[in-house]
Order: structure tokens, then sequence, then C-alpha cells
């Protein structure tokens, strides 16, 4: 099953760095950084931003898991962790990444 059609689990487990690397594949455009999976997004403007800002948010409440959101004018970066594992990288956060990519993908392409 595609990973942004999954849900997110309680007490997930810290992954490997091999499965790490295995599912950056499956996340086009995101970049696994001293443990911090992360992306920007570009959009057309500060409101389209913002619109995209809160779609990121309601995925991340559904999921109940939450990412760190920096906005400018433009841009949105989007960085996933999960704190119940230590801070470490689990497939939750490549679940959320994938999730976050295919409402990119139905908003630029609308």
């Amino acid at each position: 099953m595609k990973l942004e059609h999954r849900d997110c689990v309680h007490n997930a487990k810290a992954l490997d760095p091999w499965a790490i690397d295995a599912l950056l594949a499956d996340v086009p455009g995101w970049m696994s950084v001293d443990g911090i999976l992360s992306r920007e997004f570009r959009l057309p403007d500060y409101r389209a931003t913002i619109a995209f800002v809160n779609a990121v948010a309601q995925v991340a409440e559904a999921q109940d898991h939450h990412p760190e959101m920096t906005v400018g004018y433009a841009t949105c970066r989007v960085t996933w962790s999960t704190h119940s594992a230590g801070g470490a990288l689990t497939e939750n956060d490549f679940i959320c990444a994938a999730k976050v990519n295919a409402l990119y993908q139905g908003i630029t392409s609308a």
C-alpha cells in the first residue's frame, strides 16, 4: 500500500539508516538531514502559502503527528521527526510526508 494511503500508528519505532534511505525513494523532494525529514514547498503567494499551511495542519491533526513549519511569503518548509521515538525518524514521518506531497501535487496541478 502506498505511504500516502496509510495512517500513522502510536509508538512507532525509530528507523534504521537503511530503512530511511529506502523510504526516501517514496517521498520525492524530501531530504533526511541529521535525523530530520524536510522539504521546502514553493507557492505562488502568501495567501496560497497560508492555505497550504492550514491544509498541512489538517493532515497533521488527522494523523495525530505534527510537523514543524517555517513560513515565508511564498514558501513553507515542513520538517518531521517523531518525539516519542526520541526525535528519530519513524514510518509515521514518511507517511505524513507522502500525504503532504499528495496535497501539494493537488494544489500545483489544479
